[in-house]
């Protein structure tokens, strides 16, 4: 299976990495890493994220936790769509 990211993932990724950057580079590294990695795994595992149950189909639509951080993606035929990311203590927008 292959990812792909949607403009909005990429942008809030990179936000993320630059905003944690000023404070710590080291943190800011490993947040990339971690997530990188995460979302890495859904290429042979792209079932491991918990469905979204208020989603129109949740067995596609699934939230991956990676640390302080959701990753929500789309399962389609041979493609992981990374919809959005955002840290914990956001309030869920959708």
């Amino acid at each position: 299976m292959r990812v792909r990211y949607s403009p909005e993932s990429i942008d809030v990724l990179q936000r993320v990495v630059e905003f944690v950057e000023v404070k710590s580079p080291f943190a800011a590294r490993r947040i990339a890493i971690d997530l990188q990695e995460g979302i890495d795994k859904l290429k042979q595992f792209p079932e491991i994220g918990l469905p979204v149950l208020k989603a129109p189909n949740p067995e596609q639509i699934r939230d991956l936790y990676i640390s302080n951080y959701t990753v929500r993606y789309l399962i389609a035929d041979e493609v992981i769509y990374i919809l959005r990311v955002w840290h914990n203590k956001e309030n869920e927008r959708n």
